[in-house]
């Protein structure tokens, strides 16, 4: 959820900053115009105001002619070209010049910016907003004022200023804008971080707390600290509906240990006053060995179902245990079976350590070994390897009996379920519920597949670590 919700924020904070700063860019570089222009303008109205009172235009070259006026003009664009570096002249109405520095410059014949700026100071409007220039371009900047006398423009004065300097300057501004955007940015970017860590940290905790009860550590809880209230509220009521499952489990495993603890008793009475009527009936006689059958069946499921109460109710006793020498020694506890059944009983145990119950996990191998025997046919083989591969330790018991399907597989470990196939073997259908239960109190798992070319394969998995102990899990 974080990685698709800090994008969001990101993609939302940056956008604003971009619509600020846009415009605020584009402030910047209006500000450095408009004071070059302001100072230009300056310029053209003050040499305006020389040109005013020229009043002989020059006849031939500025030696021969000899206006005081017009030469004092002169001299100040001459200086101004040579400090400034700025084109400057003054033009009378037919564009001839009046006095221009450098020499060389005059007005272009027709289509450019300084003859567009001559045109419109003849109109009696100075250039008071030229067009904008921008730091990656090479324009110069033409500012022109006309000459008036008596109510007439008489002449107009022209500058051309180079903009180096201030596109540099827009430049360092834009600059300070960006740097200042980027600061901003990881100033968001950290806050959003810090907001969807804030907002994020009870559902991860709440998520957690979910995945250990839902793997049988029910005695986890969620502590309600940090977070948005309604996250607090619903770890709250999350940890209320824990309670009340749990009490609901609770309530369900005691009354079937209760029921099979008082079944019991009077079943034991009636298998003994079956066993009483056996005696003054004729020996082989079929109904009663089918009583007798039914009734040692019906006792072997209530000490199933005691067992499954008991397993889903005890709290395992975790230690690092020698995975490799307890299978070793229940695949030999079970090998003399095997052999009896004319089954292989082979064991690959290297010494591998995990973290389990070692009765709980002793318990849940004889049910899975037992349900391999049961079905694996004379001289077919059932395998038992121990391994390890990253955080878990495995037991693999794969056997060479018909298998299941896929809709079996999907069934297998229910309480008292069975195979329509295999309704005729001896059992409960609660051996590998017992085992599933017994492993899942540990932290451990247990689970099946096909195994090629017939077969199944059942995967016994403990934690190598220390597996954290269930309890409240802080927000």
């Amino acid at each position: 959820m974080r990685s698709r919700l800090l994008p969001l924020l990101i993609v939302l904070m940056a956008g604003v900053l971009l619509a600020l700063g846009f415009p605020l860019a584009v402030s910047v570089a209006a500000a450095q115009q408009q004071k070059v222009v302001v100072d230009r303008i300056d310029d053209t109205v003050r040499f305006a105001a020389l040109a005013q009172f020229v009043t002989k235009r020059p006849t031939g070259s500025r030696l021969r002619d000899k206006d005081e006026r017009r030469e004092t003009l002169q001299t100040e664009l001459d200086y101004y070209h040579e400090v400034y570096g700025i084109k400057a002249g003054v033009f009378f109405r037919d564009r001839e010049p009046m006095a221009h520095a450098p020499e060389s410059w005059f007005l272009p014949p027709r289509g450019v910016e300084v003859r567009e700026a001559f045109e419109e100071a003849l109109r009696s409007r100075g250039s008071h907003d030229p067009r904008q220039v921008w730091p990656w371009q090479r324009g110069r900047l033409v500012v022109a004022s006309p000459v008036i006398r008596d109510g007439d423009v008489i002449a107009v004065v022209v500058t051309e200023s180079p903009t180096g300097r201030m596109r540099s300057k827009t430049l360092q501004g834009w600059l300070l804008i960006g740097a200042g955007e980027s600061a901003a940015m990881l100033l968001a970017v950290g806050a959003a971080l810090r907001l969807t860590g804030w907002v994020l940290r009870p559902v991860r905790v709440l998520d957690a707390t979910t995945h250990d009860i839902a793997t049988g550590r029910l005695k986890s809880r969620v502590a309600a600290a940090g977070g948005p209230p309604e996250l607090r509220r619903l770890a709250r009521s999350f940890n209320e509906m824990a309670d009340n499952v749990q009490d609901v489990l609770e309530q369900q495993r005691a009354f079937v240990a209760d029921a099979s603890h008082q079944l019991r008793n009077p079943l034991s009475a009636l298998l003994l006053r079956i066993e009483l009527l056996a005696l003054e009936l004729p020996e082989g006689n079929e109904e009663i060995a089918s009583v007798r059958t039914e009734g040692k069946r019906l006792a072997q499921v209530l000490d199933d179902l005691l067992g499954l109460a008991l397993a889903e109710h005890a709290a395992a006793d975790l230690q690092l245990t020698d995975i490799g020498a307890l299978v070793a020694e229940r695949v030999g506890a079970w090998r003399p079976l095997a052999d009896e059944h004319g089954v292989r009983l082979t064991g690959t145990c290297p010494a591998t350590t995990g973290w389990a119950d070692p009765v709980a996990l002793s318990s849940a191998l004889d049910a899975v070994i037992d349900n391999a025997l049961k079905f694996t046919p004379e001289g077919e083989e059932v395998r038992v390897e121990v391994s390890c591969s990253g955080e878990l330790t495995t037991v693999v018991i794969t056997d060479g009996g018909p298998g299941l399907t896929e809709d079996e597989l999907a069934r297998i470990g229910d309480r008292f379920w069975r195979s329509n196939r295999h309704q005729n073997v001896k059992g409960s259908g609660l051996g590998l519920s017992i085992s599933r239960a017994l492993l899942t109190t540990g932290g451990g798992s247990i689970a099946y597949e096909r195994h090629e070319p017939h077969g199944l394969r059942v995967t016994v998995s403990v934690p190598r670590g220390e597996p954290r102990p269930p309890g409240l899990t802080r927000a």
